[in-house]
């Protein structure tokens, strides 16, 4: 109740001092440089808790406080609460400009220069610099507001190289700045870095508290781009339960976008069981309101459940979907689904009959490099249950929202002897419709990478 009231106040102040004329100088010079990035916290936090109207306003104190911190000066920076604020205000991000020229403007403690050093070093893009200056320093051990921002800075650094000691670093953060800006950020990486980690449990707990709290932050895109990538590199180890735990708490149509998501990046990346989940969780609906129309379902649907014993109720369901409600790139997957599909119940080329080679005969080496050479746009052999469930890479074509999922470069390279007649006669009786179905994965992975994996 008081944090409202003071914010209530602030935002009138701010108000007046916005709307005034000749006296808005003199009004916002009176103000010291700690009650201006106060209430800049304080309109972040509003902002973080999916108040988008104060937008606007946090643009226009931020202007303040920057004009201010420029005309501070040594006199101003006595006071410790003013140097705090200025290093808040360029970890919020501030002005490198204006925070170097005030740090060279004022006189304070060794280890306050040394914190300047490092925030003026991290907003101007030199992390290494960065990271030794502040690496001494304990966040756990300053004022609450400028422990949790420096906490936050450190991790973010250290997410990279040491994602351990970033986790731990941004537990720390939340702890000193619950229900702000800084926590919101903090929920938001460790969402990331667990995922890197290979921790489900780091990552649900984080996403659990994250929805519970920020979902309308307008930095909300991001935690779901990392969700969405979380669910489909730990699938293995969430359950359907506890995913749908955490999309219970969105509102409807932010859960519907999740699932169609997954579903999109589960089909295309061969995860039929997630893929279908996800596909009839965005289909369902809540509050009885199906979604059974949504094109993008039965999209995802239809290529997360093509099999053989399938195949015709699937062409089915592609033929019925409305083309024009398709953003372009699911226009593509639909056409590449369709015309794979039709490959799948074509009727098998005829194989030519092979004449037995006398056995004095040494088999020579080019037919088998000729069949070696008719792979796929993958450059691999179809092999039966060989597909990988991350999308295979076209060579010097890797999209950089996808990295190190590259198929082996030997894959690609390899040639079949001419002294192994077993392994040829394996591949002569390869069931025409695993291949095909084969084919239709790696197509449609080249085909998202192209276009990217997220629906618009």
């Amino acid at each position: 109740m008081k944090r409202a009231a003071l914010t209530s106040r602030m935002m009138a102040l701010l108000l007046l001092l916005a709307t005034a004329s000749p006296s808005v100088g003199l009004a916002q010079d009176a103000l010291q440089p700690h009650q201006l990035v106060r209430s800049l916290q304080l309109v972040q936090d509003r902002i973080a808790a999916g108040d988008h109207a104060a937008m606007p306003m946090q643009a226009k104190l931020l202007e303040m406080t920057d004009a201010r911190l420029r005309a501070a000066d040594a006199e101003d920076f006595k006071d410790a609460k003013n140097f705090r604020a200025l290093l808040v205000y360029g970890m919020s991000g501030g002005n490198p400009v204006t925070v170097e020229a005030a740090v060279s403007r004022a006189a304070s403690d060794p280890q306050n220069l040394a914190i300047a050093k490092g925030v003026i070093d991290y907003l101007n893009g030199r992390p290494g610099e960065a990271i030794e200056a502040l690496r001494p320093i304990d966040p756990m051990t300053l004022s609450g507001d400028l422990g949790a921002f420096l906490a936050l800075v450190k991790g973010s650094l250290l997410a990279t190289d040491q994602p351990a000691a970033a986790l731990t670093l941004l537990d720390e953060a939340k702890l000193l700045s619950p229900g702000t800006l800084v926590e919101e950020a903090a929920l938001r990486r460790s969402v990331g870095i667990a995922v890197t980690q290979g921790d489900a449990a780091r990552f649900a707990l984080a996403s659990t508290q994250y929805v519970e709290r920020y979902l309308y932050s307008p930095y909300a895109s991001q935690f779901a781009d990392s969700f969405v990538s979380g669910v489909i590199a730990l699938h293995m180890s969430i359950s359907q339960d506890k995913l749908a735990d955490i999309t219970s708490m969105m509102d409807p149509e932010r859960e519907k976008v999740i699932y169609l998501r997954i579903a999109r990046r589960a089909a295309i990346d061969g995860m039929s069981d997630l893929s279908a989940f996800a596909s009839a969780r965005a289909e369902q609906g809540r509050d009885g309101n199906t979604n059974q129309g949504d094109p993008r379902a039965l999209l995802y649907s239809s290529l997360s459940t093509v099999t053989s014993d399938t195949i015709e109720d699937v062409r089915t369901k592609l033929g019925k979907i409305d083309r024009g409600k398709l953003s372009d790139g699911d226009r593509a997957l639909l056409d590449a689904a369709q015309a794979i599909a039709g490959e799948v119940v074509a009727p098998p080329a005829s194989l030519p009959v092979a004449n037995p080679a006398p056995a004095s005969v040494v088999p020579s080496p080019e037919p088998e490099i000729a069949a070696a050479s008719t792979t796929d746009a993958a450059g691999l052999p179809p092999v039966e249950d060989a597909v990988s469930e991350k999308p295979a890479m076209a060579p010097q074509a890797a999209a950089p929202a996808a990295p190190n999922v590259s198929a082996p470069a030997t894959d690609a390279a390899t040639v079949l002897p001419a002294s192994a007649p077993a392994v040829a006669a394996s591949a002569d009786t390869t069931d025409p419709t695993d291949a095909a179905m084969t084919k239709t994965r790696r197509q449609l992975d080249l085909i998202d990478q192209m276009l990217g994996a997220a629906p618009k």
